[in-house]
């Protein structure tokens, strides 16, 4: 099909010149991987010690990847990127917290999210991460079968309180709701939770959607084991698929600890996994809908192709592409050129707190290979447009 994703002028319309130049100085640090490890240790050193660092994070690299502190900040990044028809994911990033005074706050952060979502055609879905409702200790001791004290029972319960009002307001108000993947080890627990969610709000259409991890080889098993059950029980499957975000992290806990790796033996072969998984959810679509997160045009024009062949209109709400928000701006302002429904994750929170999000951003791009460099070749092809323009 013809190739889309190489229109840098589409891509990087609503960025100034100034911005244009930031990101692509941004890019370049990002590119060398022992700064990015450097300057890892340096920012977490400096906010850890109340170093006044925060100015100098806010006009780099989190206005970069992130809307702005408040819910409210976001809103001007929202407007502005429906303008080309790129609608927008208000995420709450604020990761790693254990009190419940923390849980409750991050609750009545994403019901307003909710609430914004309902209001603005603009902001098609909400999202919350499971360990920002509940400890991840808790998700792993019941993953792992083990008996709670009457504490922590009653701690899960909250918990699973804090789960229901969510996808209970979300079914209420019409608002599709994603919740994000995390570590394999606590995933079992947030599966069995969130498939209960979709047994109860799903009876008429996907508004609860659960996240496929496919760089974990046994993601696919686990969807056709829910499409079963949703056919026998009568509800229907949302599913956020991505690649995955923790594979540092889940490759060395399986050899410390003595067990096969969940992740997929290669590049390739998690390559294979996601299109494998995207095809069966497209043959499925009279039950799922799909939220496809990806930055691989490869796997981005599969799903065009398949969309095509099979007649589906390019604006069925039942098909979704996403990306992160300063990231992959060729696949989304393209996409939604061309009149597909496209959607950017937009971060927000205090400074301090999404640090966690910002450093695993900087991190996936230095890991993962191509990313880096095919961001900066599409900024300097539209550097070089400008100049020529001018």
């Amino acid at each position: 099909m013809e190739k889309i994703f190489n229109d840098t002028q589409v891509a990087f319309a609503l960025k100034t010149d100034n911005e244009l130049e930031r990101a692509y100085f941004l890019f370049k640090m990002i590119d060398n991987e022992p700064l990015v490890r450097i300057g890892t240790a340096i920012t977490n050193f400096a906010l850890k010690v109340h170093l006044p660092v925060e100015s100098l994070i806010r006009v780099t690299v989190f206005d970069h990847f992130c809307g702005g502190t408040t819910e409210d900040d976001c809103l001007s990044v929202v407007d502005k990127m429906f303008t080309k028809g790129v609608s927008s994911v208000l995420d709450y990033s604020v990761e790693g917290k254990e009190e419940e005074e923390q849980f409750d706050a991050a609750l009545q952060m994403t019901l307003k999210t909710i609430e914004f979502a309902k209001e603005r055609k603009a902001i098609p879905f909400a999202v919350f991460k499971p360990t920002g409702l509940g400890r991840f200790y808790l998700y792993e001791k019941i993953g792992e079968k083990q008996p709670l004290t009457l504490e922590e029972q009653k701690e899960w319960n909250r918990v699973v309180a804090r789960f229901d009002l969510i996808c209970k307001t979300a079914h209420d108000k019409d608002v599709s709701l994603l919740i994000d993947g995390e570590e394999s080890w606590m995933q079992d627990t947030a599966d069995e939770l969130v498939t209960d969610m979709m047994r109860k709000y799903n009876k008429k259409k996907a508004i609860v959607f659960n996240t496929l991890q496919l760089y974990r080889w046994d993601r696919i098993y686990y969807l056709k084991k829910i499409h079963e059950q949703a056919k026998a029980e009568g509800f229907f499957i949302g599913m956020k698929i991505v690649r995955g975000a923790y594979m540092e992290k889940e490759n060395n806990r399986a050899e410390e600890m003595g067990y096969p790796t969940p992740i997929c033996e290669s590049k390739e072969a998690t390559d294979i996994n996601y299109d494998t998984t995207m095809t069966y959810m497209m043959d499925n679509l009279d039950v799922m809908s799909i939220f496809a997160g990806t930055h691989n045009e490869s796997s981005t024009y599969k799903m065009i192709e398949m969309m095509e062949s099979r007649g589906i209109s390019k604006n069925d709400n039942r098909i979704w592409f996403g990306q992160l928000y300063g990231m992959s701006d060729n696949i989304s302002y393209n996409l939604a050129k061309y009149g597909f429904n496209v959607a950017k994750y937009l971060p927000f929170g205090p400074v301090r707190d999404v640090m966690p999000y910002l450093i695993r951003r900087a991190e996936e791009n230095t890991s993962v290979a191509g990313q880096t460099s095919r961001e900066l070749n599409l900024l300097k092809t539209e550097r070089q447009r400008r100049k020529l323009n001018k």
